[in-house]
């Protein structure tokens, strides 16, 4: 994990710059374990901040949307945006409320969106995006039609200039309450998939594909 922050970047992390990373490794690492990113950007003078889909190829990040939503067309009509994501592994109690805290790790993308409109670029984002949620699922379900790929939005936004912040570890508590009768510590915390639970309109002899029987162990890194 690379500490030293690039010069002149928006995303230099300035509260606690001791937990900053600016390596690509770890900033993708923390992109591709995240399920939902939130897209901020300002429309008609006001700021909107709204949960999507994303998934990372590469040095580019793709995100999800509908061509209906006026504030997505803003988007692809060239805005600055801020996505960011957040992971959490633990609730951190300390002996004070003060020193209260979560362990975690972020990233925050910031750039310029651009519209996907190259067919083939499109089915690769769309797969891509699918495979985030569920390595495996897009060579198995069907493909988008003509129609349907029309009426999906997707963005590329280039991870030019991106950094992650990670807090690890137990509480910070002062030296002078050390002492104190309280219990401290961490609460780790993770993501579980519990068992897939069936459509009841599945037609017969169609079996649990083999890519979610495996994916029932918990944390996203064990799909």
């Amino acid at each position: 994990m690379d500490p030293t922050p690039p010069k002149g970047t928006a995303t230099r992390v300035r509260r606690h710059p001791e937990r900053g990373a600016y390596d690509r490794e770890t900033i993708a690492a923390i992109l591709d374990e995240a399920f939902v990113c939130h897209l901020g950007f300002v429309h008609d003078g006001r700021p909107f901040v709204i949960p999507t889909i994303h998934a990372r190829a590469g040095e580019v990040l793709y995100l999800h949307g509908s061509p209906a939503s006026r504030m997505l067309r803003t988007l692809a009509d060239g805005v600055d945006v801020c996505v960011t994501v957040t992971l959490l592994d633990g609730l951190v109690l300390a002996r004070s409320v003060y020193n209260h805290s979560m362990n975690y790790r972020s990233a925050v993308v910031l750039g310029r969106a651009r519209e996907v409109t190259d067919r083939d670029e499109k089915l690769a984002a769309l797969a891509t995006i699918v495979e985030h949620m569920v390595p495996g699922r897009s060579g198995d379900a069907r493909g988008p039609s003509d129609k349907e790929l029309a009426g999906t939005l997707v963005l590329a936004l280039a991870l030019d200039e991106a950094s992650a912040k990670i807090r690890r570890g137990p509480p910070s508590d002062f030296d002078a309450d050390r002492d104190l009768p309280v219990w401290s510590g961490v609460v780790p915390m993770r993501l579980v998939l519990d068992p897939p639970e069936p459509d009841s309109n599945i037609p017969p002899r169609v079996d649990l594909p083999d890519y979610l029987a495996s994916s029932r162990s918990a944390g996203r890194t064990d799909l």
